[in-house]
Formats: C-alpha cells, sequence, structure tokens
C-alpha cells in the first residue's frame, strides 16, 4: 500500500535511480530499534554492480539529506540489488530469469488448475511464458506455456549445481 512518505520518496529517488540506468524495484521503510531503515531496491537487465549501488547510496544521501522526506529522526539507508530469492512480479523481472529455473505457485483459474510447477523460462512474450519442464526419473524435458493470468506466485529457484550454458557448449566441443 502506498502512503504519502513513500509517494514522496518515489518520486525523490525515481530520477535518481534513472539516471544510473536502474529501475527502482522497492522502497522499503522499517522500524530497526530507536532507528529507522530505509532500504532502496535496484535492478537493472545487467544486474547490478556494488560500485554502483554505493555511488547510488552517496546520491540519494545527499538528497534525502536537503529534502525533508524522511522527517528528523535517524535512519540508516541500504542501497541493494533484489537478490535471487525475491518474487517475480513484473514482466521484466520474468525477461530477466530467462534460462533459470523458476518455482511457480498456479491458481486456482490456471487452465490444468491450482498447483506447483518447477520449470526454466525460455521465452517471454506479452501473454505469458514458453517453458521447459525437466523430466523425472531419466525422462526427457517437456516443453509447456504458461499465461501471466494462471501464475499466482513465482519465485527463482537458485540452482547450486547449473553450469553456465557457455562453458557447457565450450566442454562439449
Amino acid at each position: 500500500m502506498s502512503t504519502p512518505q513513500s509517494d514522496r520518496l518515489r518520486g525523490l529517488l525515481e530520477p535518481l535511480v534513472a539516471a544510473k540506468d536502474l529501475d527502482l524495484e522497492d522502497i522499503e521503510v522499517s522500524r530497526a530499534g530507536k532507528r529507522r531503515m530505509l532500504r532502496i531496491i535496484v535492478d537493472s537487465d545487467s544486474g547490478v554492480e556494488l560500485d554502483t549501488c554505493a555511488e547510488l547510496s552517496r546520491e540519494i544521501s545527499d538528497a534525502l539529506d536537503e529534502n525533508d522526506a524522511m522527517g528528523e529522526d535517524e535512519y540508516v539507508l541500504e542501497v541493494s540489488s533484489p537478490g535471487a530469492d525475491r518474487p517475480l512480479t513484473e514482466h521484466r523481472h520474468y525477461v530477466r530469469a530467462t534460462g533459470r529455473l523458476v518455482k511457480f505457485q498456479l491458481s486456482p483459474e490456471a487452465e490444468q488448475g491450482a498447483g506447483e510447477l518447477v520449470a526454466r523460462i525460455l521465452g517471454v512474450d506479452e501473454d505469458g511464458l514458453d517453458l521447459e519442464v525437466p523430466g523425472v526419473k531419466g525422462r526427457k524435458a517437456t516443453a509447456r506455456r504458461i499465461a501471466f493470468t494462471d501464475i499466482a506466485k513465482a519465485r527463482v529457484e537458485i540452482e547450486f549445481n547449473r553450469k553456465d550454458k557457455n562453458i557447457q557448449e565450450e566442454e562439449e566441443a
């Protein structure tokens, strides 16, 4: 839910974030003991480098010092990328997750009914996703298409043992 403070912060911060070719994903204001915590989450198609977060943090700090968006109380500022476990909620999130394994919670209205699906995103268009569902017990992977309207929740699965596709192709050559 949007609050007047979060609307003011978004209006102040979006131009700074956009100037770095980043997307402002989220603004969180919470309590951390006696202080408040201001967490700014940014992302881009190519990811976010630590140096970029540090530069943006300084710029945001300066802008907040010149503005009363956070009021007079002390606060801690954190600027970071969303992390691997954040939910996929926007079209751009699915595009950025192409090639990744994702756990989907399908809505009860889904064509094949509610349930859970783990699949790799192969392609994204305006209406939905083309997926590869991994085979079980030696079976081949199968293709599947789901519409965005069939997705209740989606989150990238962290793969510790998956080789990068480019490395696999080089080893096979």
